[in-house]
């Protein structure tokens, strides 16, 4: 069976769609009919940056999607043809140190769909039956797919990581795809949510999606502005960006005894001051991806309404338009684009 895919052949090249072999289910995996998938910052580091990916192109792209079971393999009980399931980002292991303490989403063995194997920027994809999840009909089947990702890396990192409680005054740098969902989260969490970034737009979104308030940090300060604000900083600061000034800026905006989480990917070095850190037991900790075990909740939580998935994807393009999307992405005004199939 053949299929549409939008394939990625190396860096600085535009993808290609054109018809490629369709995968076929193995044992313990299903074949799903890809409805959406996200458009993530990922995807323009292998194309634009040369990130390389583990699997070597040609290839597929793509990690944040949802659809409908079309064919299960040998073994597969938990789903039948023309369920709704939502496809984690990354499948682990299970079996080594990290899984059997708990710690699945740094599994040494871990495969990321879009990058280890063929991604669903594409109408068909497989995935290991056990990692996926049912989609409950309240939630839209191709909005949803950003709960993949977008909604579900944001959640580990404010109740893993971060460890927001109810009451925290926590500061939110940079709001886009993951940022914004970050403010959201921590704010249904309970915390007291200040949103940083450099677009009025966007921090007008983080005040409908729960933010206290806002700093645009092309204005201010944002450090002292929140220091100002707090009377003396936050409990919890957590960078979405990955850009060592907005990491080092998210460290000042903490108080004594206050903890900075890492979610933003960068490979450049940051300067923390290691006196503060230590004179004021400051705490610095990264966060990466999402537990297996927490998608539930996540799911209940967008089923329920806690936290909303409709209101963040701000464009739908189909797979021929693909390339547009990722333009569109680059211009940084985006919370998240979706392909649709």
């Amino acid at each position: 069976m053949k299929m549409k895919a939008a394939v990625f052949y190396g860096p600085k090249q535009p993808l290609k769609v054109e018809e490629v072999e369709a995968p076929k289910a193995g044992p313990g995996e299903i074949l799903v009919k890809v409805a959406a998938c996200g458009v993530c910052h990922t995807d323009l580091g292998y194309i634009d940056d040369g990130v390389p990916t583990f699997k070597k192109p040609p290839m597929i792209l793509g990690h944040e999607s949802s659809g409908i079971v079309e064919d299960l393999g040998d073994g597969v009980d938990r789903f039948a043809k023309g369920d709704r399931v939502l496809i984690p980002a990354v499948f682990t292991c299970g079996d080594c140190a990290y899984c059997r303490v708990g710690r699945e989403n740094i599994c040494l063995n871990m495969r990321m769909l879009g990058n280890n194997m063929d991604g669903a920027y594409a109408e068909y994809v497989v995935a290991p039956a056990r990692d996926c999840l049912h989609l409950p009909e309240e939630i839209p089947l191709e909005e949803g797919c950003i709960i993949a990702d977008a909604v579900s890396t944001p959640y580990h990192a404010v109740k893993n990581r971060a460890k927001v409680r109810p009451g925290d005054l926590v500061a939110v740098y940079g709001c886009g795809g993951v940022g914004m969902n970050v403010v959201q989260v921590a704010a249904a969490t309970g915390a007291v949510v200040i949103a940083v970034d450099i677009d009025d737009d966007k921090l007008r979104t983080a005040i409908e999606l729960g933010a206290w308030k806002t700093v645009n940090a092309k204005a201010l300060d944002p450090a002292k502005e929140i220091r100002k604000l707090t009377g003396g900083g936050v409990d919890i600061a957590i960078e979405a960006i990955g850009n060592p000034m907005t990491i080092e800026q998210a460290f000042a905006s903490c108080k004594a005894g206050g903890r900075l989480c890492v979610v933003g990917y960068t490979n450049q070095d940051v300067k923390i001051n290691a006196a503060r850190l230590m004179f004021r037991e400051m705490e610095i900790v990264g966060s990466l991806g999402c537990r297996p075990v927490d998608y539930a909740n996540i799911v209940e939580m967008a089923r329920s309404g806690k936290i909303k998935v409709t209101e963040l994807v701000t464009g739908r393009f189909p797979l021929d338009s693909i390339n547009e999307a990722l333009d569109q992405q680059r211009t940084g005004k985006t919370l998240r684009l979706i392909i649709v199939m």
